[in-house]
This record gives C-alpha cells, sequence and structure tokens, in this order.
C-alpha cells in the first residue's frame, strides 16, 4: 500500500510537470528525473521507487519556495509607477515626492491668477472638497509661460488664492510647462497624452496607480470632470 502511495504521488508530479504547472527550472529537473529513474503509474522497483523518492525530498524546499507556486500573486501596484516616482517642490519650496500620493486620484492643474479661467478654482476647491476623504488630490502648478499671468511669488501666489478662493488643495513652486525648462512632471504628463500645453488650467487625471487616465483643454470645467473622478475612486 505504501509503495503504491508514493507511486501515485510521483505519478502526479509527472501529470504537473507536462501540463506546464512547474517552472522551466523544475521542469528541467523533473525531467532528468524521470529520464534518469523511469517511473509509470502501473509499477516499478522498490529500489529505483525509494532512490526517486529521494532526489525528490532532497529538492522539496526549493519547489516550495518557488515562485511558480505562489498561492498569492504579487499585485503590480508593488511597484513603484513612473509617475509616482517624480517630484517637485511644493508652494514653500520643500522638496515633494508623488509616492505620497500612491493610492490616489489625482487632477494636476496648471494655475494662473490673472487668467480668464482663474475662477475655475472656485470649482477645483469644490471638487476637492467632495472627494478628499475618498482619496482625491489636486495639484494645482503655477505657470508664467502664458500671457504672464502668473508673475508673483510664490507667496504672493499662496496668498491670492487663499484669501479669494479658500484654496485648501495642494499649490507647487511656479514652473514652467513647455519649452527646454519644463518640468520633469509635465514631460512625463506629455509623454501619456502627447502635445504642448495650450493656455492655463489644462487638467491631467490619474489614477490610483499612476497611470495617466484622461487630458482636458482649459474649457473644460471642474464640474464637468465630477463622474470621471467618482469613477476612478469607486476602482481598486
Amino acid at each position: 500500500m505504501v509503495k503504491e502511495q508514493l507511486l501515485l504521488q510521483l505519478y502526479s508530479l509527472e501529470v504537473l510537470h507536462k501540463n506546464n504547472f512547474f517552472s522551466k527550472k523544475k521542469k528541467i529537473m523533473y525531467r532528468n528525473l524521470y529520464r534518469v529513474f523511469p517511473i509509470s503509474a502501473t509499477g516499478s522497483s522498490t529500489n529505483t521507487t525509494l532512490i526517486s523518492l529521494k532526489l525528490l525530498k532532497s529538492n522539496s524546499n526549493s519547489l516550495r519556495r518557488s515562485p511558480s507556486l505562489s498561492s498569492s500573486p504579487r499585485k503590480y501596484f508593488t511597484t513603484m509607477s513612473e509617475f509616482h516616482s517624480l517630484e517637485a517642490l511644493d508652494i514653500k519650496k520643500n522638496p515633494f515626492t508623488f509616492s505620497n500620493w500612491k493610492g490616489n486620484v489625482v487632477l494636476i492643474v496648471n494655475v494662473a491668477s490673472k487668467c480668464g479661467f482663474t475662477p475655475q478654482y472656485t470649482g477645483l476647491e469644490s471638487l476637492y472638497n467632495k472627494y478628499k476623504i475618498q482619496g482625491l488630490v489636486i495639484a494645482g502648478m503655477p505657470c508664467n509661460q502664458f500671457g504672464a499671468q502668473e508673475p508673483g511669488t510664490e507667496e504672493e501666489i499662496g496668498n491670492f488664492c487663499s484669501v479669494n478662493y479658500n484654496v485648501s488643495f495642494p499649490l507647487f513652486a511656479k514652473i514652467d510647462v513647455n519649452g527646454e525648462s519644463e518640468s520633469p512632471v509635465y514631460k512625463y504628463l506629455k509623454s501619456q497624452h502627447a502635445g504642448d500645453i495650450k493656455w492655463n488650467f489644462e487638467k491631467f487625471l490619474i489614477d490610483k496607480h499612476g497611470k495617466v487616465v484622461k487630458r482636458y483643454t482649459s474649457a473644460d470645467k471642474p464640474e464637468s470632470i465630477d463622474t470621471d473622478i467618482k469613477n476612478l475612486l469607486s476602482e481598486e
């Protein structure tokens, strides 16, 4: 009875091997094992069985450690995305890494204080207050490249946003979004959705895993993005 059970176990391993259950390394190991010590389901010598089992036992620890046999697959977002490896200076010029936003839905906007679209701050703040508990982050990136409509210092920009629009979402230091001196942040964003930034208050929406899923024009009002944000927040 013991012999039959052992033979059945070895035969089961052969079936798994033939059905691509094992990694390439383990396939080679078991192919060599059966070439030297052929075993069938119907019978085998006792010595051959014992020798085969001894070889099998000696490799059992490495077999259990094989990644191909893992019962819990590794999720892809455990590896940092390119977006989450980006860095920028906040409005006080302190370094900030986007890895802090892993698991958040992020809306990035190039903002300006003296633009016809500046009142969009109201809609952006409304979105932020509505969804920040669920994980929304809005990042305002001041830029003076369009009509010189953001001429102030970071301190002046921060005060303007606070006094006039009660902005509470994160603001960052002034950057360029086009050209040779463009921010690495915008270089990456545009690599995902091509084309230079055309004006203030263009928007990029990024999902929880760092994928840039959509780009919006300056004319797209914040409230028109509500449904897209809600859908991304509901995803795993």
